[in-house]
C-alpha cells in the first residue's frame, strides 16, 4: 500500500469558506441489501438529516444499532 501525497497548504480565506459542522448522531440502521451501507440520522441543532455511508466494511463492534 502505498501513502497518498500530501496536498499543498491553502491559505485560511480558503478555509474561512467551509462550512463544518458538527452533530449527533441520533439513530443508526443497516441499510437493507447493502453490504457496505449504514444510515445515520444526525442532529444538527437546527435541522435533521439522513446521511449514508459505507462503514459496514470497517465497524469494528457487531452490538445492535437500534430497536428498528
Amino acid at each position: 500500500m502505498q501513502n497518498a501525497s500530501i496536498k499543498d497548504l491553502i491559505e485560511f480565506s480558503d478555509f474561512e469558506k467551509l462550512d463544518i459542522r458538527v452533530g449527533t448522531i441520533i439513530d443508526v440502521a443497516e441499510v437493507e441489501k447493502s453490504k457496505k451501507l449504514m444510515k445515520l440520522n444526525v442532529d444538527f441543532g437546527d435541522h435533521q438529516r439522513s446521511i449514508l455511508a459505507g462503514i459496514i466494511p470497517v465497524r469494528i463492534d457487531n452490538y445492535p444499532l437500534s430497536e428498528t
